[in-house]
């Protein structure tokens, strides 16, 4: 059997990636190991500095290893850092910012914060980067606002798994 692709699930803070990607590696007909690259960076130091204005973390590349061996799901607010070979989906996932500010206000995000993240998701930054950053055949903009648009997005994801599988087999 083929290994698995190699998914990344992009978006603007607060557009749902880790709700996507825990219910895609339950619903995927091939086992996805879920990298919230944030979280694997913070746990095992892999960052250059951590950043107090916009509290994020500096990447460092690490995780070569993991995407030659395939079956993963990258979630992370930017995708441009992934070289272009890595992946074989690009998801990028989409809120109205009205619900995106709310959003962020409950995770308790300082102003600031909110404010520019609600400001990337008006002006797609996160889109345009996977625009400019990967083949168009790949980048798909899904919206995710709503419970029905999450299993309806997670099962589209699914069947395009399922398909690329299919090619895989017969290549």
């Amino acid at each position: 059997m083929a290994k698995g692709p190699v998914i990344v699930l992009t978006g603007t803070p607060g557009t749902g990636k880790s709700t996507h990607a825990s219910l895609l590696a339950n619903e995927s007909p091939v086992p996805l190991k879920h990298i919230n690259v944030s979280e694997w960076v913070k746990e095992r130091g892999l960052y250059e500095k951590y950043d107090e204005e916009w509290q994020t973390y500096t990447l460092l590349d690490d995780l070569e290893p993991l995407i030659a061996e395939g079956g993963l799901i990258l979630d992370w607010h930017t995708c441009e850092a992934f070289p272009e070979r890595w992946a074989d989906l690009v998801v990028v996932l989409r809120c109205n910012h009205t619900k995106l500010w709310e959003r962020l206000e409950k995770r308790g995000y300082p102003l600031k914060k909110v404010q520019e993240n609600n400001e990337a998701e008006i002006m797609q930054v996160v889109l345009e980067e996977a625009r400019s950053s990967y083949a168009p055949e790949i980048v798909v903009e899904l919206e995710s606002e709503s419970l029905e648009q999450l299993e309806s997005n997670v099962a589209r994801i699914v069947e395009w798994i399922t398909i690329w599988l299919k090619n895989q087999e017969s290549s």
